[in-house]
């Protein structure tokens, strides 16, 4: 096969010369080329544009240097949010506080960016009515622009990229409900969403810690408000010995704790045979559970106050912020058992949360010494009571007050 090649390409050189003969070389090359595969580049994106991304310079740009005119309320209000999914608790949140501004006279607008995904208003629509806070407020994606208002919150890392860069003069507020560089390994993203927190954005923050946190570490100016609970969905219905124990299973939400909780668990499935360890958050079917378990998988709000009453002790593993469960769990009469640290500790300080040490074997001690106290039954009610006076219409009060203040102040 060799030998032939050459023979050809002999025989073409002496009837139509060397130029021809490169041609021919050259030509069998590129169609050889043509014939591999091409390979795919690697496209980075993030969860903030990032054209976004290079036009925010907030080491030469600030939103609030300058004062305007005190503003007395109602306020006209924008929200830039990526598109709510379906059992989204930090998107609850942010509705619960926009139905609150709304029965105080205030007019909200809502404004969906992602660099991601694209869902049209109607399916976020769809989504919303299920288990979501009720609002009237209008719902659009953002373009590069927003309608005029007396204030603008971001609400996640990526947002805070167009509200800093929109030509709006409407003061910026950040609606912080987690420090979520930690959601990342240290890298590219962890360095983006810690940024946004020197964009000297007004900090409105979910408990202490974080408050404290973006103002010692960013110099943030911000003001915390502490958790509640929902009455109309959590009460205590069960005054029977119970048998259960639940954990807050959620394995693609590594703040959650998901390896650690199950090590926990696998200790207290051992010393107590008898009780029955249940699992929402997640289907977690597809994984190796060293032990039986029942699967709830993802529930529905409305559903989750008789899943918590059949249920002695809660565990619920936070590496970041605090989950909002515990104060749910104590109305149901549940006893939370969640890991020790500034996190968790400086968010809620009611006494019928039993912190431990995050190890699976202080996690399953305080599981056990919990669930076996003999007066875990009047126990639990007292738990119950403890947060009676824990309304989120307190933590809404505390919101509006913080607009007002800063919009009157000019």
């Amino acid at each position: 096969m060799g030998s032939n090649r050459i023979t050809r390409g002999m025989r073409l050189l002496k009837n139509e010369g060397f130029i021809a003969l490169n041609y021919k070389v050259l030509q069998k090359l590129e169609n050889r080329q043509k014939k591999q595969p091409k390979i795919k580049k690697v496209n980075f994106s993030f969860l903030a544009k990032e054209s976004d991304v290079i036009k925010a310079d907030w080491t030469k740009i600030s939103t609030n240097d300058v004062k305007n005119a005190p503003i007395e309320p109602p306020y006209t209000i924008n929200w830039v949010m990526s598109p709510p999914g379906k059992g989204s608790g930090g998107h609850q949140n942010i509705f619960r506080f926009i139905n609150y501004l709304e029965s105080m006279g205030h007019t909200c607008r809502i404004y969906l960016y992602s660099a991601t995904i694209h869902p049209s208003v109607q399916q976020v629509k769809v989504v919303l009515k299920d288990s979501y806070p009720k609002t009237n407020a209008k719902i659009s994606w953002y373009n590069g622009s927003m309608a005029v208002s007396d204030a603008v919150f971001a609400t996640g890392w990526e947002t805070a990229y167009p509200v800093l860069n929109d030509g709006s003069k409407a003061k910026r507020f950040y609606f912080v409900q987690d420090f979520e560089p930690l959601f990342y390994p240290v890298g590219s993203e962890y360095i983006l969403a810690e940024n946004t927190y020197r964009f000297n954005f007004f900090g409105i923050t979910a408990g202490n810690w974080l408050a404290t946190k973006l103002k010692q570490d960013y110099g943030m100016q911000t003001q915390h408000y502490d958790f509640g609970s929902e009455d109309e969905l959590y009460g205590y219905k069960n005054s029977n010995k119970r048998k259960e124990i639940f954990f807050y299973a959620r394995p693609v939400t590594a703040r959650r704790g998901f390896e650690l909780g199950i090590m926990a668990l696998e200790i207290v499935a051992k010393e107590l045979p008898d009780y029955t360890i249940t699992l929402a958050g997640w289907d977690v079917s597809n994984y190796d559970i060293p032990f039986g378990y029942q699967n709830l998988k993802t529930l529905p709000l409305e559903a989750l106050s008789d899943v918590y009453n059949n249920c002695a002790a809660a565990l619920v593993v936070s590496l970041t912020n605090m989950s909002l469960l515990p104060l749910e769990l104590l109305a149901c009469g549940t006893i939370p058992i969640v890991n020790k640290g500034q996190n968790n500790e400086m968010v809620s300080s009611n006494p019928y949360i039993h912190y431990a040490d995050p190890s699976p074997a202080a996690l399953a001690e305080a599981i056990i010494n919990t669930v076996q106290r003999k007066d875990i039954v009047e126990y639990g009610k007292k738990a119950s009571q403890s947060v009676k006076s824990s309304s989120w219409s307190k933590a809404g009060e505390i919101v509006e007050k913080t607009l007002i203040k800063e919009l009157t102040n000019g």
